[in-house]
C-alpha cells in the first residue's frame, strides 16, 4: 500500500472532515477488491464525500496531485471495474451520497444521488404509483442507481424497457478537473431534467462507460405509473432451442416486464439454496404483495405444497412476470403467454420463482455464493433472438474444449438466461468452484446465509483457472458478435469496436480526463 500524500490528506479532510478520508490499511485493501478479485494495487485512502460539491472539490484536489481516482457503488461488480491499477490511486466511496432529492410527479421524473440504492429509491417512492421503467437490479438491497447506469445492469423492467441507461434522462458528472457537466435539459439556461434529448445525446456518453469519463454525482431518472396488476407463469422445456424461441416470441410481443429462464445445474442450485416451505420472508413477501387477505392465503398455500420437488424433473425452466392495469388483461396476457410456451413444446411449471422474485425485488444478498459457500463468478454477453442458440453451442463447445481444467479444479457450470427489450437475449455462463470467501462476501451476504455455508480453503490455481476461462469465453462472446453490460476492465470492449468507434471514445477521454486520472484502465483504456 503506497505512502499517502500529507498536503492532499490534509486537504481532503478539510473538505471531507477526518472521519471521511480513510487511509486504514484494511478499509483500503477492502475497498481495491470486488465479488472475484483483489487488485494488484491497493488504494492509498478512501474518500467519502457527501454531496456533488464535496466530490467536486475532492477530485479536483486528488488529480491536481495526480491522484487516480476510482469510484465505487455497492461493490457488487465482479469486472474489476471500480479496482485501483495503479500505486497512486484513491477510492471514492459514493455510500453517503445516498439521498433521494426530488419525486417529480408533474413532469414525471426522479433526481436521486449517485450512492442511492435501487431498494431505497423503491422506499421513496411507496405509495406514490410510480417507479422507473427500469428499477433495479437483482442485487439492489445494496447496488446504487449509480452503480448500475455506469454498469448499464438489466433485470426489473429490462423485459419492455431495456436496460437502466434506456431510463436515465440526465446526469450531474464531476469531470477530471473538479467541474460539474449537466446533460439533458437541466444543461440548458433556466433549465430542468425533464427531457433527455437536446442536439447531441450527451447523456448517453457517460452510461454504461464503467465510470470512465467522468464520476456520476445525481441521476434524474424517468418515471411511469405503476401497472396495478401483476401475473406469473412458469414453463418446462426440453431443449435451450425451444426456450430460447418461446421466449424471443413473447418478448418480440411485449407480454413480460421480467423474463429470466436456468439451466438444469442452476435451478438445481436455487433449490438447494432456496427453501420455499420454510423461508418465512420470502413467503410472507410475497403474500403481502398479493393485494387482499384470501389472495395470499391462496398463495401462501400453493407455494407451501408445491415446496420444491416440482423442479425436480425440469431442464430448461423459463419465468414470466406481465404487468397489467387490469385482472382481465393480466389473464389474457398469460394466456397469451402460455400458448406460445406451448407452442414450442413448453410444459407449464409451478409459477413460485417468479412470484418469490416479484414480491421479494430486493432481498439480503445470498446468491453471491453457492449454497455451500461456492465462490461465483458471472460472465455474460448479449446478442440478438435469432443467434441465442449459436451462442450457446459456442459455450458448450468451449466448456467441452476445456473438460480436463473444469474437472481438475471441481469447477461446476451453469446459465442464466434473460430477454431485455424485444429484440435481444442474455446468456450467462456462471462459473462455481470450492475456494475461500473473501472480505466482500463477509461484509455483504446476507448473515443467515453466512452462518448456513460449509466453506471451503483457499485455492488459488483454481482461481487462476477461472481467470483464463473467463478470458476464453470473453473471447468466444466477442468471435460471436456478443456486446456487454459491467464492462469494467474485463471484458474486450476496446478490441472488439470499429477503429473509428474506438477513436471517438478515446478523443472523448482525452478531452474529459486528458491525465487519465478517472478510472484509468476501465473500457479497457490503455493508460496513455
Amino acid at each position: 500500500m503506497a505512502v499517502f500524500d500529507t498536503v492532499l490528506h490534509q486537504s481532503l479532510v478539510g473538505i471531507l472532515g477526518q472521519a471521511h478520508v480513510i487511509t486504514n490499511a484494511d478499509e483500503c485493501a477492502y475497498f481495491s477488491q470486488d465479488v472475484f478479485r483483489e487488485s494488484d494495487h491497493t488504494s492509498a485512502a478512501v474518500i467519502q464525500p457527501e454531496n456533488t460539491q464535496q466530490l467536486a472539490q475532492a477530485v479536483k484536489a486528488a488529480t491536481s496531485a495526480d491522484y487516480a481516482l476510482f469510484p465505487r457503488g455497492g461493490g457488487m461488480s465482479y469486472t474489476s471495474g471500480y479496482l485501483p491499477t495503479e500505486t497512486r490511486s484513491i477510492s471514492v466511496d459514493t455510500s453517503r451520497m445516498n439521498r433521494v432529492l426530488e419525486v417529480n410527479t408533474t413532469d414525471m421524473y426522479v433526481t436521486v444521488e449517485c450512492g442511492c440504492t435501487w431498494a431505497d429509491l423503491q422506499g421513496a417512492l411507496k405509495g406514490t404509483s410510480l417507479r422507473p421503467p427500469f428499477w433495479g437490479t437483482l442485487s439492489g438491497y445494496v447496488a446504487t442507481v449509480g452503480g448500475g447506469i455506469s454498469q448499464n445492469s438489466i433485470f426489473f423492467g429490462s423485459g419492455l424497457h431495456g436496460t437502466a441507461a434506456n431510463s436515465v434522462i440526465g446526469m450531474e458528472i464531476v469531470c477530471a478537473d473538479g467541474s460539474v457537466l449537466s446533460t439533458g435539459s437541466a444543461g440548458t439556461k433556466n433549465g430542468s431534467p425533464h427531457m433527455r434529448h437536446y442536439g447531441p445525446d450527451l447523456t448517453g456518453l457517460f452510461t454504461a462507460d464503467a465510470g470512465a469519463l467522468g464520476i456520476k454525482a445525481t441521476i434524474t431518472l424517468q418515471l411511469i405509473i405503476e401497472p396495478a396488476e401483476k401475473g406469473f407463469s412458469s414453463f418446462n422445456f426440453t431443449t435451450h432451442e425451444a426456450m430460447f424461441e418461446a421466449a424471443a416470441e413473447i418478448s418480440r410481443r411485449g407480454l413480460a416486464s421480467e423474463a429470466f429462464g436456468f439451466d438444469p445445474y442452476l435451478q438445481s442450485l436455487r433449490m438447494k439454496r432456496e427453501s420455499l416451505l420454510k423461508d418465512v420472508q420470502i413467503l410472507s413477501g410475497v403474500m403481502k404483495s398479493s393485494g387482499s387477505v384470501l389472495s395470499a392465503i391462496k398463495e401462501g398455500g400453493k407455494m407451501a405444497l408445491a415446496g420444491r420437488r416440482y423442479m425436480d424433473d425440469a431442464r430448461y425452466s423459463y419465468h414470466f412476470i406481465t404487468e397489467q392495469n387490469s385482472k382481465a388483461a393480466v389473464k389474457a396476457a398469460l394466456k397469451a403467454i402460455e400458448a406460445i410456451a406451448v407452442e414450442y413444446g413448453g410444459e407449464v411449471l409451478e409459477n413460485s420463482i417468479p412470484k418469490i422474485i416479484s414480491g421479494n425485488p430486493f432481498m439480503p444478498i445470498s446468491n453471491m455464493v453457492g449454497p455451500d459457500g461456492e465462490r461465483w463468478l458471472p460472465v455474460h454477453g448479449l446478442i440478438p433472438h435469432s443467434k441465442a442458440t449459436a451462442m450457446k453451442d459456442a459455450i458448450e463447445a468451449y466448456f467441452e474444449e476445456n473438460r480436463a481444467i473444469l474437472d481438475r479444479y471441481g469447477i461446476e457450470t451453469g446459465y442464466l438466461f434473460a430477454t431485455v427489450g424485444a429484440s435481444t437475449s442474455m446468456l450467462e455462463p456462471l462459473f462455481y468452484w470450492p475456494d475461500a470467501i473473501t472480505e466482500i462476501h463477509k461484509r455483504n451476504l446476507d448473515p443467515a446465509a453466512l452462518k448456513r455455508i460449509k466453506g471451503f480453503g483457499e485455492d488459488i490455481d483454481a482461481r487462476a483457472a477461472v481467470t483464463k476461462l473467463r478470458k476464453g469465453l470473453a473471447e468466444v462472446f466477442l468471435n460471436e458478435g456478443a456486446v456487454h453490460l459491467q464492462i469494467g476492465k474485463t471484458y474486450l470492449y476496446s478490441e472488439g469496436i470499429g477503429a473509428g468507434n474506438l477513436a471517438l471514445v478515446k478523443a472523448l477521454k482525452q478531452h474529459l480526463d486528458p491525465n487519465n486520472r478517472i478510472n484509468p484502465g476501465a473500457l479497457g483504456l490503455a493508460n496513455e
